[in-house]
């Protein structure tokens, strides 16, 4: 019961906030992708890892690389079921011009885990905080900050061969925040409110399976489905003027393959 509290209250907790301004939603779109990923793992001493990783992603339909990463991160396992750990990306996006955006990303992660028999429960809260360049401060914030929690079960039942799923929710911490009144063709009585709207812009769900090939190598196959709705706002520079307040709605599937390597 204790469990089932604490997760309609996270549940509830991440639930969007209204902006002040009222927002349209656009026509959902769908699309499929892929990503392809490695991982090297290195343990330090007991408890203690270190590890580096890469991912490349496609964009609609597998027609070009969209995406590539690539990290470092340390984590450490407190207790038998308590693991933190935090780390860093250098991000390349392309976007809607085709052109690479970069963008620099550190989080931290706090995992608790339940061990029931053969199976695994875990909850994992990552809080991150993703820098980019913004032509328009009134439109994108340079640093986002954005709140993770995602629940995941495994079954060790079939020897190398684990299955999992797990669900995510993600929240958007500081998005840009305004007040204004629509005529029925324009916004007006227009004010900036400062990076202070917090809504939920993702949920997720994946089933994978991961194989071991040996204690030191692994393969992960996984299928993703990502349900988003993303602010998009269009100001003046200037920030007198809002032209344009939408949510953009994306159902996306994504096949996935990850290579991990642990010594």
């Amino acid at each position: 019961m204790k469990y089932r509290m604490a997760i309609l209250a996270l549940c509830c907790a991440l639930l969007p906030v209204c902006a002040s301004a009222q927002g349209t939603d656009n026509e959902q779109e769908s699309a499929i992708r892929g990503r392809i990923g490695a991982q090297v793992d290195k343990k330090i001493v007991k408890g203690l890892h270190v590890a580096l990783d890469g991912e490349l992603r496609t964009e609609d339909n597998f027609s070009d690389v969209g995406r590539w990463q690539a990290g470092v991160s340390v984590s450490y396992k407190f207790l038998p079921f308590l693991k933190a750990s935090v780390g860093g990306l250098y991000i390349s996006n392309r976007n809607g011009s085709g052109e690479w955006e970069p963008r620099q990303r550190v989080y931290g992660d706090l995992m608790g885990t339940l061990k029931w028999g053969d199976w695994r429960f875990s909850l994992k809260e990552r809080l991150q905080m993703t820098h980019r360049e913004v032509n328009n401060k009134f439109q994108n914030v340079p640093n986002a900050l954005a709140l993770k929690s995602r629940i995941k079960a495994s079954y060790k039942g079939f020897g190398a061969v684990e299955p999992y799923a797990f669900v995510e929710l993600r929240a958007a911490l500081n998005d840009p925040a305004c007040t204004a009144t629509w005529n029925g063709s324009s916004y007006t009585s227009y004010a900036f409110k400062g990076y202070s709207d917090t809504y939920l812009n993702r949920t997720r769900a994946a089933l994978g399976v991961e194989w071991s090939l040996s204690k030191q190598h692994a393969i992960d196959f996984y299928v993703l489905n990502d349900w988003c709705r993303d602010k998009n706002i269009d100001t003046n520079k200037e920030g007198t003027k809002l032209k344009s307040l939408t949510y953009d709605r994306m159902f996306l599937t994504s096949f996935g393959i990850g290579y991990s390597f642990s010594f």
